[in-house]
């Protein structure tokens, strides 16, 4: 069978290599790493330039599958909110795109899996709202422990029984690497939570039933080389059931 292409949203920042400093099309390279492992062939999918506008659908005809991947603060004003003094490096290009992109897909019956920043993304598509400052709504910093580091950023997700998130993981409480500020306050119209951290309940899974696979996750399953979830959004790309079948027990 032939390997999935799988779409990867890149970010849009100011980098440095050699002796060049600009903004720069930029994605950690688990990301990729992860999904070839599971099987997929990773394709970078950048915003397009400022001002030339990119029909979504030309894209999607051509993958079998879409990561919106982590990164910057989504901006505020795409739900309706005045921005935080703590939301910063917002990149709107990328926000218009990647919204547009989630919303075709799913129309479209993509599967779509959204990490960190993506869950975010898909939220806000599906017209929810975020929590823009974390520590205002839970009362504590443990969503992100050490600022640039997964290093001591595991805690606990309760999946709900029977959840496409319980699938993917392939367990009911489910350890991850977290590392982010903001998260989901209102869910979107046709999303249902499916993991809560245990921490504090914030909402950390969320999917769409009824369609092949859509899910985020509020963890980096890319940095996790134990983590089932990225292997099961392959899978599903690929036309085949997200959780792995069981092995046949030995004779």
């Amino acid at each position: 069978m032939a390997r999935p292409l799988i779409g990867i949203c890149s970010a849009l920042e100011p980098a440095s290599w050699g002796a060049w400093s600009q903004p720069a099309h930029l994605l950690p390279h688990e990301y990729a790493d992860a999904v070839a492992r599971a099987g997929g062939l990773p394709l970078l999918v950048p915003p397009p330039p400022e001002g030339e506008d990119v029909d979504p659908d030309a894209l999607l005809d051509a993958l079998d599958g879409l990561v919106l991947a982590g990164g910057a603060d989504v901006e505020p004003s795409n739900y309706g909110a005045p921005k935080h003094e703590l939301t910063v490096g917002t990149c709107p290009p990328r926000d218009d795109w990647e919204i547009a992109l989630v919303q075709r897909a799913i129309a479209r019956d993509v599967p779509v899996l959204g990490i960190c920043r993506g869950l975010q993304v898909l939220n806000v598509a599906a017209g929810g709202t975020l929590h823009q400052h974390l520590p205002e709504a839970v009362g504590h910093d443990e969503h992100r422990r050490t600022l640039g580091s997964f290093q001591n950023s595991e805690h606990d997700v309760a999946l709900e029984r029977g959840s496409l998130a319980e699938q993917a993981a392939g367990e009911a409480v489910h350890e991850t690497k977290s590392h982010h500020h903001q998260g989901v306050d209102r869910i979107g119209d046709g999303l249902v939570v499916s993991g809560r951290s245990a921490l504090d309940e914030l909402p950390e899974a969320l999917e769409m039933p009824g369609r092949r696979f859509v899910l985020g996750v509020q963890w980096h399953p890319e940095v996790d080389h134990a983590s089932q979830v990225i292997s099961a959004f392959v899978r599903a790309a690929g036309g085949l059931p997200a959780a792995a079948p069981a092995a046949a027990p030995s004779a």
